[in-house]
């Protein structure tokens, strides 16, 4: 399908949604003063103009090949979720009611054709205020958790912990603990206080060594710039380890050429280094901890198109023992779904990123749920298989949508123990 019918798809949804919701609107509206009632409607329509304007204007940059800022993107992303997702809400009720009055007018009709009713009766009776004020209050309730995420939620850095057991974990590392944090997204960053603290939480948890599962940038080393020195802070024992996630390779941008990308990745590679981190690229590295061999093995970008495959388990693996306790660190955690599991190498702890959990959700509990699972079967927090565990975090910054509604940033702390039944009386 030709890109310009796929928008032109997309924006005539977004009027079609907007024209049906004006029906409710109008209806509450109804029962305000004339004057009021102008006064609201304008403003509705004025402040959906400007964004279908803001929509069609970074659509036509990107066709030219240009790149809209990002201050330019983040208003085009709050607006869509902003004036969208709650008016989804809104509409259900709309709905109930407009099918509620569709199968009683057809009642009414039917019954007008047998002489049964008046003939004056009205077959289709008129909107109920009670019903689109009904609707406006559980809007209200999306409206405010995203104004909430743009202001508050993402910041609001929370720490997740986990004790997981192996059986062939050394008995030296019974207890070792790892920090992980992924998907920085720096450029996204607009608030240094708040960045500062959630370092500050990283350090705080004073784990043995701290692993970064990729995307440090949105698209260009230069953005790491600004924040190198604070990221430079995080201090672990045994180290800092990192891998490169699929926006770390400069590929969403257009280039002016071959070089110009290939150096992109080299500075990037060098911001790895100066804030602390030793980056693993198809490789691993062995720490000994209380006489005990852990390997940390990092492997490229690998996801199912588009995104790039770039991992390489052998290479990363080459000269390694085969007894060597392993943890790995993939980005993509469809990486661990299509090769790792079925690996005749066993991994027995894999920790990725990626999917940020979409940073839109629902998490109490006993019940998570984000869109993101239709797309991803493992998108955040913890799955055990074939006993292996996979570790899928939701991510320390945001992107595109500049906000985090239920669910929040995150870093996690995993505990590594020694299977009760193996450990020595």
């Amino acid at each position: 399908m030709p890109a310009i019918l796929r928008v032109g798809i997309f924006v005539g949804l977004l009027v079609l949604l907007d024209l049906y919701a004006y029906r409710g609107l109008r209806t509450i509206t109804d029962g305000l003063a004339p004057q009021l009632r102008k006064t609201a409607l304008v403003l509705w329509w004025a402040t959906h103009l400007v964004f279908w304007v803001g929509l069609l204007v970074s659509t036509a940059i990107f066709w030219t090949g240009g790149r809209p800022s990002p201050d330019f993107m983040r208003f085009i992303g709050i607006g869509l979720i902003l004036l969208y997702a709650p008016k989804i809400v809104f509409m259900i009720p709309l709905l109930l009611e407009d099918a509620y009055r569709l199968v009683r007018g057809g009642g009414v009709w039917a019954l007008k054709q047998f002489g049964q009713v008046a003939p004056e009766t009205p077959v289709m009776e008129g909107r109920r205020r009670f019903v689109s004020m009904l609707a406006l209050g559980l809007a209200s309730i999306p409206f405010a958790g995203i104004v909430h995420g743009v202001t508050i939620g993402k910041y609001n850095f929370t720490v997740r912990r986990r004790t997981l057991t192996f059986p062939d974990l050394p008995e030296e590392l019974n207890g070792f603990t790892i920090t992980q944090i992924s998907d920085l997204h720096v450029g996204s960053f607009d608030d240094p206080t708040a960045v500062e603290r959630g370092v500050r939480l990283i350090n705080e948890q004073g784990s043995d060594v701290i692993l970064f599962t990729g995307d440090m940038v949105n698209n260009k080393a230069e953005e790491m710039v600004a924040w190198q020195s604070v990221f430079a802070k995080m201090k672990a024992p045994h180290g800092l380890y990192s891998v490169l996630g699929n926006h770390d390779y400069g590929d969403y941008v257009a280039w002016p050429s071959a070089e110009e990308k290939r150096k992109n990745l080299a500075d990037l590679v060098q911001h790895h280094q100066q804030i602390g981190f030793r980056l693993l690229r198809n490789e691993h590295h062995v720490i000994e901890a209380k006489g005990a061999k852990l390997a940390i093995v990092g492997v490229e970008n690998w996801g199912l198109p588009p995104f790039p495959q770039h991992g390489d388990l052998q290479k990363a693996l080459e000269n390694l023992p085969q007894d060597t306790f392993k943890i790995l660190l993939s980005h993509d955690p469809t990486h661990w779904e299509q090769k790792v599991l079925r690996h005749e190498t066993h991994f027995p702890l894999t920790l990725s990123g990626h999917t940020h959990g979409m940073q839109f959700g629902i998490e109490v509990p006993g019940f998570r749920w984000s869109p993101v699972k239709f797309r991803y079967s493992r998108w955040a927090d913890l799955y055990h298989e074939a006993g292996k565990y996979l570790y899928v975090n939701r991510g320390f910054g945001f992107l595109g949508f500049p906000g985090r509604v239920g669910i929040w940033p995150e870093i996690t702390v995993l505990r590594l123990e020694k299977a009760k039944s193996d450990v020595q009386a």
